[in-house]
């Protein structure tokens, strides 16, 4: 009888050593293109769509090149003190990669990049535990952008409808959504069923690091200002 695939035992060793050979090739990757590349943007992210960002990543191609993943490993390839940083001062860059940010290697020029960046935005359905940005109250009455084979499934969202001569009807006011407040499964399927779109995808610079100097964007000094008040 053929062994299981399922009973193969898989060394710890091989499976840590994959994973630091992987921490090493980015390392790699980030110090090979931060001598290549003009300038080193740090920026953060809400709402990460990865179509999206695979898009805009494609466009800015042949220009620069973006990382993302561990901000630990991303410390590491640009250097944490003035003692170990690759580039004179990148060090100062990575102590800004903390939360949802990235690295944003380009020799394009500074006015091009934040313009890109600024102009960046693109709505998209909120998901499972994003905050609502406004009340979505649905009233008592039929709801003539449902089918009635459409009944049964707004009924196991929670919605109160009925069919009253084959048109899904609402017996009473409901509230999918309360603004402020975090979305349920069904607060985001049925919000996506109406069509109403509540989650923006952003990008938002944090600093700009060049061989001649060092630059924090106004909202990231805000946002510093107020961690250390």
């Amino acid at each position: 009888m053929p062994k299981s695939k399922r009973n193969k035992i898989v060394s710890l060793s091989k499976t840590k050593k994959k994973g630091r050979e992987h921490k090493e090739s980015i390392v790699n990757a980030i110090r090979e293109a931060a001598e290549t590349y003009n300038s080193i943007y740090v920026f953060s992210f809400e709402n990460m769509r990865n179509l999206k960002f695979k898009e805009f990543r494609e466009q800015l191609k042949p220009t620069s090149r973006f990382f993302l993943g561990s901000n630990k490993v991303m410390q590491v390839a640009v250097g944490r003190s003035a003692s170990d940083d690759i580039r004179p001062g990148l060090y100062k860059v990575s102590k800004l990669l903390r939360g949802d940010t990235g690295l944003f290697l380009t020799n394009l020029p500074r006015e091009e990049v934040e313009s890109l960046f600024n102009k960046f935005e693109e709505t998209d359905f909120a998901r499972t535990g994003s905050v609502a940005t406004e009340k979505v109250e649905l009233l008592e009455g039929p709801l003539d952008q449902f089918t009635h084979e459409m009944e049964p499934f707004l009924r196991k969202q929670g919605m109160p409808v009925r069919l009253n001569k084959g048109v899904v009807e609402l017996v009473s006011d409901f509230v999918v959504c309360e603004e402020g407040k975090p979305l349920s499964p069904e607060s985001a399927r049925i919000l996506r069923l109406l069509g109403i779109k509540m989650a923006t995808f952003r990008l938002h610079l944090i600093c700009r690091w060049s061989p001649e100097d060092f630059e924090l964007y106004k909202e990231a000094l805000e946002e510093s200002d107020v961690e250390s008040a």
